[in-house]
């Protein structure tokens, strides 16, 4: 047990050195039977960024204007969600399209590959901060690849099972929606990647493959794009994505 001295903490308790391996709450100490007054303000703050987190909402503005570097035209799309309230009361309502955005997405129809979604999700502060870098990294191999990328897509007040809709309606083989993750108590800005192959309204969980935690602090840019490209190319390769499609990169075969 952690020694105290005079109420302060010990710092050289023994779970102290792992704390360079995670952000967990762990080796926090106590004071009497207590935890630290540092330690409990830290914590309500990260539950305050939390909950900023989840209200929060995409600077489309920026985030346009960022993405004009990747030559690619870009729409801005609403689920049927009407208000932030709504779209946390009723899941189903982000997973669906606003009409007026169904329709828009039929002007762009085409014969693409890929269709790249960005949504706020549970965390629009995850994609304000991290999604630009993230693409940084994954642009230059999916155009290095000569896929046909289809225009990148915003999607308001969206869930995943939204890219299904938006994919089908641009007519692309494959979706990668990035989308603002649940926040946790020490990670308020995660954004997750998940790919589907052949994407239609009606999809479930099973049918898509995902790449989580992904900012400075979790998974970086680098790695989550090289992870994102290994899928991609495998779901092409393979004609399929979910369940059937295993992580198999870097294993070493006999």
């Amino acid at each position: 047990m952690d020694k105290v001295i005079k109420g302060v903490p010990n710092e050289d308790g023994p779970l102290n050195p792992l704390k360079e391996f995670t952000a967990a709450r762990i080796g926090i100490g106590r004071t009497g039977t207590s935890i630290p007054t540092k330690q409990s303000l830290a914590f309500k703050l990260a539950h305050a960024h939390a909950r900023d987190a989840v209200y929060s909402v995409l600077d489309i503005d920026a985030l346009s204007n960022e993405i004009k570097q990747f030559k690619l035209p870009v729409l801005v799309l609403h689920s049927k969600a009407g208000s932030r309230a709504e779209y946390l009361q009723r899941p189903d309502l982000g997973r669906k399209l606003k009409k007026s955005s169904a329709s828009q997405l039929k002007e762009y129809a085409g014969d693409y590959d890929i269709s790249i979604i960005i949504a706020d999700g549970l965390s629009a502060s995850a994609i304000n901060e991290n999604v630009i870098g993230l693409l940084q990294s994954l642009m230059p191999l999916l155009t290095n690849s000569s896929l046909k990328l289809a225009p990148i897509c915003f999607v308001e007040q969206g869930r995943v099972a939204v890219s299904d809709k938006v994919a089908h309606l641009l007519n692309a083989k494959l979706s990668v929606i990035l989308i603002g993750e649940r926040p946790g108590l020490s990670s308020a800005d995660s954004i997750g990647a998940y790919l589907t192959y052949g994407p239609k309204p009606g999809l479930t969980d099973e049918s898509r493959n995902c790449i989580s935690n992904i900012r400075p602090q979790g998974l970086m840019f680098k790695p989550a794009a090289d992870k994102i490209f290994y899928l991609v190319q495998e779901a092409f390769r393979m004609k399929l994505s979910g369940v059937g499609l295993k992580d198999n990169q870097g294993l070493i075969r006999h």
